[in-house]
């Protein structure tokens, strides 16, 4: 019985891993080639690497028993686009979402990137941009010289930060999650005096970011998660024990 699992997340990987180990047949979807090398190998699961439209995602779902969306938390229209296939297919559809974090005191809760750059526009020093190469245009009213992004050390992560005019020196090329120490010393290290992230829990090591700033003096500002619900590892899992 074939499930498709749309990933590129830690609980994605886990889930698709468990899923094989019942007996499905998986197919995990993931966008890009550090997706795929994130995913590995393993007996039970095709693992297909690319961005899919609308048609293409369609024609991978019709036919599978279930479909499980473990995209990030914030890939809104990926989900989007996904629950649609899904719906176009008749395929049940499944969220699974990791656990949102308690936001700390006097953390700064902005919508999206944009209302990041407008609350920094008139506020000196240094940014550590932790939500990732595709945000990044939001930030380009800011002088780049302020800018410290955090992508993954990619080609396209650093041509993102090329093509926002952030200097060589400010680019942290790295994959994390990253520890409360690690994230500390990059704040000491480079002087930041704002931290702007997402609420990617636990599994994107949110609670270390902002206890390395509380630590370091640095304010965090955390971009709100979109609006959607999700079922936990677990209850989807039994729902495919069903069906199996």
């Amino acid at each position: 019985m074939n499930m498709v699992v749309f990933s590129g997340t830690t609980e994605g990987r886990s889930f698709s891993r468990a899923l094989a180990a019942l007996g499905a047949a998986v197919t995990v979807c993931v966008a890009t080639e550090l997706g795929a090398e994130e995913q590995g190998c393993a007996d039970g699961i095709t693992v297909r690497t690319g961005r899919l439209d609308a048609e293409e995602m369609t024609a991978l779902l019709r036919g599978a028993a279930l479909c499980v969306d473990a995209t990030h938390p914030y890939a809104a229209e990926a989900t989007r686009n996904i629950r649609a296939a899904a719906a176009a297919a008749g395929v049940e559809y499944h969220r699974l979402l990791r656990p949102a974090s308690p936001l700390p005191a006097g953390s700064v809760v902005l919508a999206d990137a944009a209302r990041a750059a407008a609350y920094l526009a008139d506020r000196p020093g240094r940014v550590l941009l932790a939500t990732g190469a595709k945000e990044l245009p939001a930030f380009a009213a800011l002088d780049p010289a302020r800018l410290y992004p955090r992508v993954l050390p990619t080609v396209a992560g650093i041509a993102a930060c090329e093509a926002a005019g952030v200097p060589h020196r400010n680019i942290l090329a790295m994959q994390g999650p990253f520890t409360k120490e690690l994230n500390a010393a990059l704040l000491h290290q480079f002087h930041i005096d704002y931290m702007v992230t997402k609420d990617g829990g636990a599994a994107g090591g949110f609670a270390e970011k902002a206890e390395a700033a509380a630590r370091c003096g640095v304010q965090l500002i955390v971009l709100r998660r979109p609006d959607d619900a999700g079922e936990a590892t677990d209850t989807i899992l039994q729902r495919c024990r069903e069906l199996l």
